[in-house]
């Protein structure tokens, strides 16, 4: 007998052990790699990773707020964008329980008015954004009205009128609008605002102290400012009316509470395990094909294990959060800067946290040769054009209409976008290259198609003296700016509610932007000096005067 004890007490040990070495790598990786991406004098982040409601990772890392020199600590409350779809995609479950809505109801049942241009629209639909009606944030006017704010139902007039992108259920294409008409359709059923709905049926009953409706009049404790980058450094964010998000972005949380959050899904606190499967599941197309999401959750997989995930980007802030339901385990990562979002973060500190940390890529020098000959346009199978090109000694993707990026080399057919997950691998297919460009789970194959890439535009060199005539504050539209700043010889633009980015000299008046298709052209006096100028993109023209 005191041998059985024995054994078991060793084992035991080691089991304890193993968990404490564990643990300890957990915190190195992590601290490693969070620092390197939020320095001690920049915007920062929060990280919590948890398993069976336990935590086995919290930490906080840069600023909180660069004007007053305040660290970032783990209790810092953030705006976490499209995560808040999470959240209302179970306010629409909780009525569904209730016997309110069916899932497969048109939306003219709560919006009578709604014009469905001849179309039938889902409540499912508008949860899973295949509706196919046009989201309102990838309408241009919508920065010009970042400030404005709006009740649901003139939310909804922005976009209502507007043509439908696709056929209900004929394609996936990520949607704010679908969630702002189900926030209204929450508020039709209930009788209550939809911030009401939120604090008084999830806030409260889960101790989510930490989690509003987003305001920035109320005095929130911790609140972490927003910031966007510029050339050198950061500035703080534009102003965006928490109104316009609404049920599509406007929640503010910390991580603690998001635990909370979780540990409630996971438990069906608040829907049942049958709903929280349809909103878990992995939807289809009318054709079949897989979208990969639910209802304000996103299917995905780390190293071969299936998760669940949801992330938000918002003006000043940008939002990660990976949850395996297998092993209820979670990890999240907000941020309050733009830019480079916390999803890879994420993802790999999931990944360490299940002691299945990612390798790391392996850079390899290939022959130029080599390189050129995956040179082509790339037609994809989900309607997608990427042009593959040459520069510099490196291979570069560029999606029709988007930036150009750099590609690392992995092996002879193999390429990764430079800290992505994001990959090709080339092929030769019957005499025609081809290509499947994979993320995850999501995988897409291309083949090679007879159409030239877009002509890489010429710059030419103005001096600083030149560029300076150019800086100021045009106004395209009320509430739309675009800001023209120099330094040396660089010039820079920034709209609302976007990043600065460079704008290049193709005349002395004309400049273009390489992130995007797009050109801006200086109408100037006499002496040189600029007093308006014309923005052109998108078929779209858009003039604007300098203030004074």
């Amino acid at each position: 007998m005191k041998s059985i004890k024995k054994r078991i007490t060793t084992f035991c040990l080691i089991l304890f052990s193993f968990a404490a070495v564990h643990a300890q790598s957990l915190n190195g990786s992590l601290d490693r790699i969070l620092n390197e991406n939020y320095p001690a004098n920049e915007p920062g982040a929060t990280v919590l990773v948890a398993k069976n409601g336990k935590v086995l990772y919290r930490n906080a890392f840069g600023m909180a707020n660069l004007e007053l020199g305040v660290a970032m600590k783990p209790e810092h409350v953030f705006e976490i964008g499209s995560i808040t779809k999470q959240f209302t995609a179970v306010c629409i479950l909780m009525l569904m329980e209730e016997g309110k809505l069916s899932l497969n109801d048109e939306i003219t049942k709560f919006i009578p008015d709604y014009p469905t241009q001849g179309k039938k629209i889902t409540v499912h639909q508008l949860l899973n954004h295949t509706s196919g009606i046009k989201s309102y944030t990838a309408m241009q006017s919508f920065f010009s009205r970042a400030r404005e704010d709006m009740s649901p139902t003139e939310l909804i007039d922005v976009f209502k009128e507007e043509p439908m992108d696709f056929d209900p259920g004929e394609q996936y294409r990520y949607n704010n609008s679908g969630y702002i008409l189900l926030g209204h359709i929450i508020e039709v059923l209930s009788g209550k605002t939809y911030a009401e709905f939120i604090e008084q049926r999830i806030f409260e009953p889960l101790g989510m102290k930490n989690s509003h409706y987003g305001s920035h009049s109320k005095v929130i404790k911790n609140r972490a400012s927003g910031y966007q980058p510029i050339e050198g450094g950061y500035r703080n964010a534009d102003y965006l009316s928490l109104t316009l998000p609404y049920a599509a972005g406007s929640i503010m949380s910390n991580v603690d509470d998001l635990l909370l959050w979780q540990q409630a899904i996971h438990n069906n606190k608040l829907i049942s395990e049958k709903s929280k499967q349809l909103a878990f599941a992995n939807y289809t197309l009318n054709d079949g094909s897989p979208v990969y999401y639910g209802y304000g959750f996103r299917g995905d997989e780390i190293k071969g294990t299936p998760t669940i995930e949801h992330g938000g980007g918002i003006f000043g802030y940008e939002t990660y959060a990976v949850y395996i339901p297998s092993q209820d385990m979670y990890a999240v990562v907000l941020t309050n800067k733009n830019g480079n979002g916390p999803e890879d973060i994420t993802v790999e500190a999931m990944a360490y946290a299940l002691n299945k940390p990612y390798a790391r890529n392996v850079v390899k020098t290939m022959p130029e040769s080599e390189l050129k000959k995956w040179v082509g346009t790339y037609e994809f199978d989900n309607d997608v054009i990427r042009y593959i090109t040459f520069r510099d000694g490196s291979l570069y993707s560029q999606r029709e209409g988007g930036g150009n990026f750099k590609l690392d080399a992995l092996g002879n057919d193999e390429f990764a976008f430079q800290g992505s997950f994001s990959k090709y691998r080339f092929s030769m297919d019957g005499g025609k290259k081809s290509t499947v460009f994979k993320s995850r789970i999501l995988e897409n194959k291309g083949k090679e198609i007879d159409k030239a890439p877009p002509i890489e535009r010429e710059s030419i060199s103005l001096g600083a003296n030149v560029l300076k005539r150019y800086e100021g504050t045009y106004e395209l539209q009320p509430g739309f700016e675009i800001v023209i700043t120099t330094e040396g010889d660089k010039i820079f633009a920034e709209a609302t509610g976007q990043p600065q980015v460079e704008i290049f000299a193709e005349t002395e008046t004309k400049f273009f932007l390489k992130v995007v298709p797009a050109e801006i052209v200086f109408i100037t006096h006499n002496d040189g000096i600029a007093d308006q100028l014309t923005l052109y993109q998108g078929g779209r023209e858009m003039t604007g005067k300098k203030k004074s």
